[in-house]
């Protein structure tokens, strides 16, 4: 088996997915009701933070995906114990005994995520030192690691590149520092952050991302006993202190996934109420869901998304940083725009390789044409650089079954969609990625009614 598979069944069977690849017979509507949890992208950097504590900290609505499972075996490395609460989701994280890990140990545990990068900071502050491995990640774009490493020297970190991986000491402690972001990178927030909290003095950062789980995790830094503010021009002051406690705290649902379900709704002419999704993080999406011609209702508890019947209409899409539109939920929506009737065009300005999903979709039926040129908006970063991330989808397009490998985690669950709504049968392999971001998405679509078979 070639990497991508190996690395989809280890996924995969970290969450209990016995098999990695499932046959959908397509063309059914989806209908029903499924309940979030916490973001991924909020939950594991949380987890992280705990590390921060003196005290216990106690993470509620804690999907149980693998990226969750992998930042679990690095703490529990590091000596951290992580034991579950009385709630589903909920994780007790004691960092009272945090001790320096072998690097083969880490190694081991980090598998292909990118959240090792995100410890330094903390165990730095903890232990004087940290390692890391190589990283990993979905394939849809660079993700240099280089900011993240000259961030941490900024704050007094001595940087060693290993043939192995790179290792981190802090023999003068850590000092606040000026940073400013040439982007504004989540990743890159989030190093600053978490090392800045008990760094001595001042950290001053601009051109700081402002996402909701960006949000979130000042929420949690400030219960912990951190002090940090925010200005309307992204920037970002954060006093350091000696000492923080442990936090409790109810995690912010998971509007990636939010969208994912809204575009499954649509794509199939389904109707599916999205439990614990809100209206103001999902306000730039919602918008454009309607101008697709998709219906919603915001409930006490949910957002139901359904299509009313008709056709769908063409739009313009331009990603972007919060409070733009996410490039997490491009993927599935270019599925459902398949449908739409007209020329839709969607310009990704976060990730220079992100349209390769579309392969698959063209296989399929699709009428779908990338180009290199900034379409659709203005300039981006990415112009003139031949980076394949414009594209034009024309429809409707009547999607047929095929054999689909999922290449990453959005773009798999789109690829979900896709044979979903398709005519005929489809046999997508490699599903296990997929467990990466969306807790229990196989009994999700039992519940929705989809018709789909496990193959061993």
């Amino acid at each position: 088996m070639n990497s991508l598979g190996d690395d989809a069944k280890n996924h995969g069977s970290a969450v209990g997915l016995s098999v990695d690849k499932i046959t959908i017979h397509g063309g059914k509507p989806l209908v029903g009701r499924i309940e979030l949890k916490g973001a991924k992208n909020l939950v594991t950097k949380a987890m992280v933070a705990a590390l921060l504590g003196e005290t216990p900290s106690v993470l509620k609505d804690v999907p149980n995906i693998s990226d969750v499972r992998i930042v679990r075996g690095l703490l529990e490395v590091h000596g951290v114990h992580v034991s579950e609460g009385e709630e589903e989701g909920e994780l007790i994280l004691d960092p009272t005994n945090v001790e320096v890990a072998h690097f083969a140990a880490i190694d081991a545990h980090a598998g292909s995520s990118r959240i090792p990068i995100l410890f330094c900071g903390p165990l730095l502050h903890r232990l004087g030192e940290a390692f890391i491995p190589d990283l990993g990640g979905c394939r849809i774009g660079d993700r240099p690691i280089d900011f993240h490493l000259d961030v941490l020297r900024t704050f007094g970190a001595v940087v060693e590149k290993l043939p192995s991986g790179i290792r981190m000491s802090a023999p003068n402690g850590l000092h606040g520092a000026k940073v400013e972001l040439p982007y504004p990178s989540v990743g890159a927030t989030e190093q600053v952050l978490l090392t800045a909290v008990r760094a001595e003095g001042i950290t001053e950062l601009k051109g700081a991302a402002i996402e909701p789980e960006i949000m979130d995790l000042i929420n949690i830094l400030q219960k912990m006993g951190a002090t940090i503010t925010v200005d309307t021009d992204r920037v970002i002051r954060i006093e350091g202190v000696e000492h923080l406690s442990g936090y409790t705290h109810r995690s912010l649902f998971d509007r990636n996934e939010a969208a994912s379900w809204a575009a499954a709704a649509l794509a199939t002419e389904g109707d599916i109420t999205v439990g614990g999704a809100r209206q103001a993080e999902m306000l730039t999406f919602l918008n454009v869901y309607r101008k697709v011609g998709g219906q919603f209702d915001i409930l006490d508890d949910g957002i139901r998304f359904y299509h009313p019947g008709g056709e769908l209409n063409p739009v313009i899409i331009e990603t972007g940083v919060h409070p733009g539109f996410m490039t997490d939920w491009q993927q599935p929506l270019v599925v459902a725009l398949t449908k739409a009737k007209g020329v839709s065009i969607v310009h990704e300005t976060v990730y220079e390789q992100r349209f390769g999903f579309v392969d698959a979709l063209v296989d399929m039926g699709a009428t779908i044409q990338i180009h290199k040129e900034c379409l659709g908006g203005q300039a981006c970063r990415f112009g003139q650089r031949n980076f394949n991330h414009s594209a034009v989808i024309t429809g409707p397009t009547v999607l047929k079954g095929a054999d689909i490998e999922v290449p990453d985690l959005r773009g798999g669950f789109s690829h979900l969609v896709a044979a979903l709504s398709a005519d005929g049968t489809s046999t997508v392999s490699n599903v296990g990625i997929i467990a990466r971001g969306y807790e229990n998405f196989l009994t999700k679509l039992e519940i929705l009614g989809a018709d789909f078979v496990l193959e061993d």
